[in-house]
């Protein structure tokens, strides 16, 4: 499985709780841009309007502009598959407060183009703040043992 495109950030901001897959719709010309690596999931979230999920504010430029239609918005919605379980599943659980649904990663699964998305809890400054401490500790016990 080939990583497309990260959302480190999302890691640093949030405590994920649980991770989901799906299915992405996509144009033909944003597939080719996807897989040359060129999307970018920074400050992107998933929206569940009525009983379906969207991805909103994701960069998605095209592939060859010159060949793309003139409409073409690189940061337009894009629609989620999900089975309808998940999505009431998803839809009960992002209501409650402090929760939310944040894009993790796009990636390549049998030859389709998916999106692990997590739903996830924001963390405070302190918490922020603790996690750079164990990097930066991890990091030094790193070069000490070498």
């Amino acid at each position: 499985m080939a990583d497309y495109a990260r959302n480190k950030r999302a890691y640093f901001d949030y405590d994920i709780l649980e991770e989901y897959e799906a299915g992405i719709q996509l144009f033909g010309y944003e597939v080719k841009s996807v897989r040359a690596g060129r999307a970018s999931l920074a400050g992107s979230f998933v929206l569940i309007r009525g009983e379906e999920a969207f991805l909103t504010n994701v960069q998605i430029p095209a592939y060859q502009p010159g060949n793309a239609p003139a409409s073409y918005d690189p940061l337009r919605t894009r629609r989620l598959l999900l089975h309808k379980k998940e999505l009431k599943e998803l839809t009960g659980r992002a209501q409650v407060k402090g929760l939310t649904l944040v894009p993790l990663r796009l990636y390549n699964k049998n030859g389709k183009i998916k999106l692990m998305f997590g739903l996830a809890k924001g963390k405070r400054k302190y918490d922020k703040r603790e996690t750079v401490k164990k990097r930066d500790i991890e990091r030094e016990v790193g070069r000490r043992v070498k």
